[in-house]
């Protein structure tokens, strides 16, 4: 069973401490040079084209300048939109295309809800096997076909992830179905809408670590050597004058954002990002004596494919 596996080694280095400067706004900065492998590997596009999802994924990552507190979410996510360095930059599904384009309208107003992003184990799955959904060789239970509009349910998985009058739905409380780990697991498993399901637990386990580990930041804490995530998690969307815009204008389970926040600071003239839980480290090329701070800003996007 892969279950028990820990997201996050022991080697993870500890944080630098100290005040952030203090300044009045929030200033973005797109980072092309800061790709997701695990978005990228040829095992893992393979899995994307099966699930109906390849083309239809993608992450970005962004810079700013500021400390960053999860109660101002509102303002962040709102000045973001609003950045001019973030407008050529920020990229969504065409639905008249299937092209990546552009935002190309202004937005009015935000919508950011907090997602809880607690799990540092994929022990937190173990129950699939406990509750016999999935047997002990990996194998996805099968049941008899039916419909959750619009998702067709053949296998217990599906039937714990949509059928809240299923015997085992229960298995996830309400708390623990809204992590991220959780959601991503989810939106695996469901895929679009030409999806070819997998027979085993195994690849959506694999993906979803891969993703999870990709986007989420830990730090190693001074005092107690603990493993913390030090992400802030927000789902999004956005709005113009006529509604919503971003992700996508036609609401869909399988459509959304996510932005991922890392708050912690950075040394001056460098930035160090934890990524897939081992320290990378990059220069600013600021100019001397100038304090630069980089704070890593990471969104997800996924497009339900259409009907």
């Amino acid at each position: 069973m892969e279950t028990s596996t820990t997201f996050f080694p022991v080697a993870v280095s500890t944080m630098a401490t100290g005040e952030p400067r203090d300044r009045g706004g929030y200033y973005f900065r797109f980072l092309p040079q800061r790709t997701f492998s695990s978005l990228s590997a040829r095992e893992i596009t393979n899995r994307l084209r099966q699930w109906s999802m390849l083309g239809r994924i993608q992450a970005q990552a962004f810079g700013f300048d500021q400390t960053f507190q999860p109660y101002q979410k509102d303002d962040f996510v709102t000045a973001f939109f609003k950045d001019p360095n973030v407008i050529p930059h920020l990229q969504l599904l065409a639905e008249s295309s299937g092209q990546w384009t552009t935002l190309g309208t202004e937005v009015k107003r935000i919508e950011a809800i907090n997602v809880p992003c607690t799990q540092l184990s994929m022990s937190f799955f173990q129950r699939l096997y406990d509750e016999n959904i999935v047997r002990e060789s990996g194998h996805i239970v099968k049941c008899l076909d039916s419909f959750c509009d619009p998702f067709l349910i053949s296998d217990e998985l599906r039937k714990v992830l949509l059928m809240e009058d299923s015997e085992k739905y229960e298995v996830f409380s309400p708390v623990e179905r809204e992590e991220f780990l959780f959601c991503l697991f989810k939106h695996l498993c469901l895929g679009g809408s030409l999806c070819q399901y997998e027979d085993v637990l195994k690849p959506y386990l694999e993906t979803a670590k891969l993703i999870y580990k990709d986007l989420v930041s830990v730090r190693k804490h001074p005092r107690t050597k603990e493993i913390q995530i030090t992400s802030s998690v927000f789902k999004v969307k956005a709005y113009d004058s006529l509604g919503v815009c971003y992700p996508s204008p036609k609401e869909h389970e399988q459509t959304f954002s996510y932005f991922v926040v890392d708050p912690i600071k950075r040394h001056v003239n460098k930035g160090i990002c934890l990524v897939g839980m081992t320290v990378h480290t990059f220069n600013l090329n600021a100019q001397e004596g100038a304090a630069s701070f980089l704070y890593e800003f990471k969104a997800i996007l996924i497009y339900r494919n259409k009907f």
